[in-house]
Parts: C-alpha cells; structure tokens; sequence
C-alpha cells in the first residue's frame, strides 16, 4: 500500500481499510515478534504484560508516510494502547474538588 493511498484512505474516512490490509498484518507480526509479544510501555515502567496491540508511534493520521515503518511501530497491551490514545476518558467521571469549610 503506497502513501497516497492511505493519504486518501485518511480524507475519506476510510481508515479501516489500511488496518486490514495484507501490509499492515504482516508488518503487524513482525513487530510483536520483534518486541517478544511484551508490551514495551509497560516494561519501561519495569513491568510484565503480554502484548495485543500494536501502537504508531507517530500516528497514521499526521504522518501516513510513517505508516508502513516498523521502526515507528511498538507493541503494547490492550489497557496501555488505552491509555496512549485517551479512549476511556469520556466513561470516566472527574470528581470535582470542592473545598467547602463545614463547621
């Protein structure tokens, strides 16, 4: 899959596509056995977990030519691929501070 094609895949909103390509799989592969199926954001915190996913360091998004490069790739587990991309934060009540003296 060239650059231009996954520009257009972008604009369209047509993202999807390019993750199930027969490129993105197997380049997909390639990383997970790179990086052992460990979850590399994890163990920079000097823990364990096996890792499902694998993370653009620089997002497809902005940089589509980074797309297809496995140095711009990292596998992570499902919780830290989460947090990377903020995806849980709209389920998350913030409490707020109230500082209301009760006597």
């Amino acid at each position: 899959m060239k650059t231009e094609e996954i520009i257009h895949l972008i604009r369209t909103d047509n993202l999807m596509k390019f993750y199930k390509s027969k490129e993105w799989r197997e380049l997909r592969k390639q990383a997970l056995q790179r990086d052992h199926f460990e979850c590399q954001s994890c163990r920079r915190k000097g823990k364990y977990r096996r890792a499902r996913n694998v993370h653009h360091i620089k997002e497809v998004k902005t940089h589509p030519h980074l797309a297809l490069e496995l140095d711009n790739l990292e596998s992570v587990c499902i919780q830290c691929h989460n947090d990377e991309h903020k995806r849980l934060d709209k389920y998350i009540k913030q409490k707020k501070f109230v500082n209301k003296e009760r006597w």
